[in-house]
C-alpha cells in the first residue's frame, strides 16, 4: 500500500524523538553523540553547519553508516547517540529513521539547522 509523506514523517517521528537545543548539546558534550548534518553541500556552503557536525548528505547515510560499506564512516558508531538535523527536520526525522532501523538505538532529532543555530548552537563555515 503506498503511503504519502506526511505518513512517513508521521512514522519517523512517532521514532525518532526529537530534541531543543539544550539536550542536543549535552548529547554531544556529555555522552558523546555524533552530530550529523543531513543537508546537501549546497546548502552548507551558503550557511555553514553546527560546529562539529559531520557532514554527510540524506543519500550517502546508509552508506556512511554501514560498517560493510565501502563509503563507511567509522564515527558512525552504534555505541553512541546520534543526533540528526536537516533544513526543517523532515529529512533528518527520516534519517533518524533509518539509522533505527540498522541497529543505532539512541537517534535523536534536532530538526532544523537555522532554528537550532538561532537558539544559541555555535555555528562554522561561511
Amino acid at each position: 500500500m503506498a503511503r504519502t509523506v506526511q505518513q512517513m514523517l508521521d512514522a519517523a517521528n512517532a521514532v525518532v524523538p526529537k530534541v531543543d537545543v539544550a539536550e542536543a548539546r549535552r548529547l554531544v558534550e556529555k555522552e558523546n553523540a555524533l552530530l550529523v548534518d543531513l543537508r546537501d553541500s549546497a546548502e552548507i556552503a551558503k550557511t555553514g553547519k553546527l560546529k562539529g557536525a559531520a557532514t554527510v548528505s540524506r543519500g550517502m547515510l546508509e552508506f556512511r553508516a554501514d560498517p560493510d560499506s565501502k563509503y563507511h564512516d567509522p564515527a558512525f558508531d552504534p555505541a553512541r547517540p546520534v543526533v540528526v538535523y536537516c533544513a526543517s527536520g523532515g529529512r533528518a526525522a527520516l534519517a533518524g529513521q533509518t539509522l533505527s532501523e540498522m541497529g543505532f538505538p539512541k537517534v535523536y532529532n534536532l530538526g532544523g539547522f537555522q532554528p537550532a543555530a538561532d537558539a544559541g548552537m555555535e555555528t562554522e563555515g561561511p
